[in-house]
């Protein structure tokens, strides 16, 4: 049997930067054995598999070694995929998935993402946190999954060198860390799960629904322009709708492929 493959650069508008995802849409499911092992042989932060439901589709995303429940990178180039590649005709894709209902629109030629709110709640301090990257965090906090590490230095989240077997030992599936950014953006992040087989992912649109809660109750605003510093690096327009999320971007295909099973 085979079936298409694309690698799609997320949350950019040019290849080698943001985060590339592999997308294979499907008309049934493959065991989830074979899912992960494609997921294993493309070796990307995720592959995201669609299959279509009346009017909607299910989706599913994997890492190299795991299944997770919500990715923002990986949603994103599904919906490039079925917009420029598979003649999708409607402005908005409605996914249902692990995390509930899911949408994407098409405005102005960037794809804006409808997630659910992640609101971080404030952890006591351990010092299991200050080994993650040698410094105490201003500020520790918790979603439904990750951490949250605020620190007050944009330029420490730019260089930082973490402690992937410190965030390992963590009850969590990922450290994000953050800042408040410089003038032309609102906040800085980087995202590390080895937790999931991913030592840095790239840029995360599933960490900024822990980041924008948490930066519109410290900015008093709902509205942000965010940049993930991580080496390849993304930019997300982001808009808090209190239990919901808007997170938008760009995306690129780099690769249209076939795999033979």
């Amino acid at each position: 049997m085979t079936y298409n493959v694309y690698q799609i650069d997320a949350f950019t508008d040019q290849t080698f930067s943001g985060n590339p995802a592999a997308v294979v849409p499907l008309d049934t499911w493959l065991p989830d054995e074979v899912l992960q092992n494609i997921a294993m042989e493309n070796n990307l932060s995720e592959t995201a598999f669609f299959v279509p439901e009346e009017r909607q589709y299910y989706i599913r995303w994997f890492t190299p070694d795991v299944e997770v429940n919500l990715c923002g990178h990986a949603t994103l180039a599904s919906s490039h995929v079925l917009f420029k590649h598979l003649g999708y005709a409607e402005k908005e894709i409605w996914f249902r998935s692990r995390s509930g209902n899911l949408t994407v629109q098409l405005k102005n030629e960037q794809y804006v993402l409808n997630f659910p709110a992640d609101k971080p709640v404030k952890q006591s301090y351990s010092e299991m946190f200050s080994s993650c990257f040698d410094r105490v965090p201003d500020a520790v906090l918790k979603g439904s999954a990750d951490y949250l590490f605020v620190f007050n230095d944009e330029q420490f989240i730019r260089d930082v060198r973490p402690n992937l077997d410190a965030i390992r030992r963590l009850n969590a599936e990922g450290v994000i860390i953050t800042s408040r950014g410089s003038s032309n953006v609102d906040f800085v992040s980087r995202f590390f799960a080895p937790q999931l087989g991913i030592p840095e992912d790239p840029v995360t649109g599933s960490a900024h629904t822990v980041l924008i809660p948490y930066w519109s109750e410290n900015l008093k605003k709902d509205e942000f322009l965010a940049h993930q510093v991580s080496k390849r690096g993304g930019v997300l327009k982001c808009k808090y709708l209190e239990d919901r999320c808007e997170i938008g971007g760009n995306a690129v295909t780099f690769l249209e492929g076939t795999i033979r099973l």
